[in-house]
């Protein structure tokens, strides 16, 4: 169908331009503005991209205005209530569920991708010994292009799904390993008896004298946090991806690019910054103080894990995550400690108090993300690791998606030039 585009401008007069409209299955329709520069001479404005839908996707839908998040048609509250993060995995890779042979053959292909070259862990060796884990983690995945460079032909089927394999398997492994560094432990080696999250707690906390049992509630966390961070639908980093594949850039620098984007305190670091906020208002008694400070225009402090971009209702992954968030407290958690105190105080009173209700500021997924980890032993420079491993799956889906459409061509956005207008040069002995 088309839907008639009127333009009005002072130096022209009114005309109308038909243009087409995309019908999606759910959600709203979108106006194609691909001949409004060809045919008219105009571009589009939109800051952020508030309005606009850079591609045509199959994977994940958002409704922000109801609350609703689903991976290929499944409503997240049932994907987190039965399934386990690698089904997930599956459905954001091949679009269906798997049976049961279907995904023993793909637990065992991830198993068996899990190692890395040993002559990465020299690689490791070159970063100082403080260094970020979200740094390590941008250079180790966007040197694997040179380890398994024999699957690297972008316009190969089989070789986008052995790479998209090697990087799901991989980033736990790397993740573990770039914590090791960090604290100054030696790698430890998966362990392909155990599940893919009880695998990272082993490779981040095991030593070789003093063996690590995953606790089943730490991995039960673990598989849940993984299952609600697996994808996003267009979000910065995802959409970095998508922008860096669109120039037939390797999966790994892909990757790479989308944990950069990921790292952004705005984005992938807002749980880190959950923590750090807690940390600054210190104790419950001061809870009122920073209400108020968050209420003040003027005031530059923000209340960190409230309210989300796309979300204007409450954060389906956070109404999960909350229950979650309280089982680890009470199961795994110092129940002494002044930060979870403080945290579910916080959220006490952020849920009742008129001025978050009314701008429907609610506790989103980092919010309880954050204090989960927290809980789990897993310092604050990991979080943001944590969320790369997660979204991972997420990434290459998109990756896979966009470079299996023929349509495809390089992402190349346009701007409004507001710089200064066409002036001669001025050689150096003339100018004042």
């Amino acid at each position: 169908m088309t839907a008639k585009y009127q333009l009005i401008q002072k130096d022209r007069e009114q005309e109308g331009i038909d243009l087409d409209v995309i019908q999606p299955v759910v959600g709203p329709p979108a106006v194609d503005v691909t001949r409004l520069y060809r045919d008219q001479g105009l571009l589009t404005y939109d800051p952020g991209f508030m309005s606009t839908a850079s591609c045509q996707s199959s994977i994940t839908y958002i409704d922000g205005e109801a609350g609703v998040l689903e991976y290929r048609g499944y409503p997240i509250e049932q994907l987190a209530k039965e399934a386990d993060y690698l089904e997930v995995v599956f459905l954001l890779l091949y679009g269906e569920l798997p049976n049961r042979t279907q995904l023993h053959e793909f637990d065992d292909i991830i198993t068996h991708h899990t190692m890395l070259n040993e002559r990465l862990k020299e690689f490791f060796g070159g970063f100082h010994y403080d260094a970020h884990p979200m740094a390590i983690m941008v250079g180790v995945v966007g040197s694997l292009s040179a380890f398994y460079h024999d699957s690297l032909d972008i316009n190969s089927p089989r070789h986008r799904e052995i790479s998209a394999h090697r990087l799901i398997a991989k980033i736990p492994t790397i993740a573990a390993a770039s914590y090791k560094h960090n604290v100054g432990e030696p790698i430890v080696y998966p362990d392909n008896e155990l599940s893919y999250c009880g695998n990272l707690l082993h490779m981040m906390f095991a030593t070789p004298c003093e063996p690590y049992h995953p606790n089943p509630i730490a991995v039960e966390a673990m598989n849940l946090l993984f299952i609600l961070h697996a994808d996003h639908e267009q979000n910065a980093s995802t959409s970095t991806v998508r922008l860096a594949g669109s120039s037939l850039a390797n999966p790994f620098a892909c990757i790479a690019a989308g944990i950069a984007s990921l790292w952004g305190p705005a984005h992938g670091g807002a749980n880190e910054a959950v923590l750090e906020m807690l940390t600054e208002i210190g104790d419950v008694s001061n809870i009122d103080k920073y209400i108020a400070k968050a209420k003040d225009k003027n005031d530059p402090f923000r209340l960190m894990g409230f309210g989300h971009r796309v979300y204007k209702n409450y954060d389906p992954r956070a109404n999960i995550l909350r229950e979650m968030c309280k089982k680890v407290l009470t199961e795994l958690a110092d129940n002494n400690n002044p930060l979870f105190e403080l945290a579910l105080k916080l959220e006490e009173i952020a849920l009742e108090d008129e001025y978050f209700v009314k701008r429907k500021l609610y506790p989103n997924v980092d919010f309880y993300s954050g204090i989960i980890y927290r809980a789990l032993n897993i310092p604050n420079n990991m979080f943001t690791v944590m969320f790369a491993i997660a979204r991972t799956v997420g990434w290459v889906s998109h990756w896979m998606e966009m470079m299996s459409d023929p349509l495809q061509r390089i992402g190349r956005p346009r701007q409004v030039y507001t710089g200064p207008p066409r002036r001669d040069f001025v050689s150096l002995n003339r100018r004042s």
